[in-house]
């Protein structure tokens, strides 16, 4: 008896049982990896929603029309620069902690004075050269985030 069932020979013919025994155990393999699957891809499908419009592509949020509203940041492997409409800042160089992970306190500063002087703006265009190193791109996205310009669009550039 297997679970409560008689698995011998019936009485009606020597017919074969119906009832079989089910083995468990690559069931419960397959699902604990096709879960541990499936959380792999939900921690990745958020970390894949940050808030950046391509450069590429057609964005259908209101950019600004006013030429003292464009801000645009110019990012290299050695440096950040900033610009507002005519409003050029300093070049500031790119200052590494020691787990090599960017200081953009210069920068913090420089944004909350151009978002002082210009309140209304919410937007930014962050050009990255290819040789600047995502974990840096994501960064610098993260800084602009947190100094209220929320509508971030990233670019190529050309060159």
């Amino acid at each position: 008896m297997a679970g409560g069932m008689d698995l011998g020979a019936s009485s009606k013919g020597g017919r074969k049982p119906l009832d079989t025994a089910i083995n468990l155990v690559p069931f419960i393999d397959l699902m604990s990896v096709t879960i541990s699957f499936l959380i792999m891809t939900a921690v990745w499908t958020q970390i894949g929603r940050l808030p950046v419009s391509g450069g590429g592509t057609t964005v259908t949020t209101e950019r600004p029309t006013d030429p003292e509203q464009v801000v645009t940041l110019l990012l290299t492997d050695r440096e950040v620069r900033l610009s507002a409409g005519g409003l050029s800042f300093d070049p500031m160089p790119l200052v590494r902690d020691g787990k090599q992970r960017l200081d953009l306190t210069r920068l913090g500063a420089k944004l909350k004075e151009l978002k002082s002087q210009l309140p209304e703006v919410s937007a930014v265009t962050l050009n990255a050269e290819d040789s600047v190193r995502y974990e840096d791109l994501v960064r610098v996205i993260d800084e602009c985030l947190g100094q209220g310009l929320t509508n971030v669009s990233v670019s190529g550039v050309a060159g």
